[in-house]
């Protein structure tokens, strides 16, 4: 998988960890402008939790050394 298709997965992937968060809450269908803070913190904190375990799966099957660095800076913070 390409560096630009391993973007596109993890993107789509961050999307379906925030609407399973909203669909569990039976807010799916409400307008995000209804949303509270915290329901909004916490649809980041599982996309940006399904993306650190991606980055980290990714991370160790990476092709090349270039792209294992970049990962591990991000994963770092």
């Amino acid at each position: 998988m390409s560096p630009d298709e391993w973007q596109a997965h993890v993107t789509t992937e961050a999307a379906l960890a925030m609407g399973r968060w909203l669909e569990a809450r039976g807010r799916l269908d409400r307008p995000i402008a209804s949303l509270t803070r915290r329901d909004l913190e916490c649809m980041a904190s599982n996309a940006i939790s399904r993306f650190i375990v991606l980055s980290s799966e990714r991370r160790t099957a990476a092709p090349d050394k270039e792209e294992r660095d970049t990962l591990d800076l991000l994963l770092m913070g």
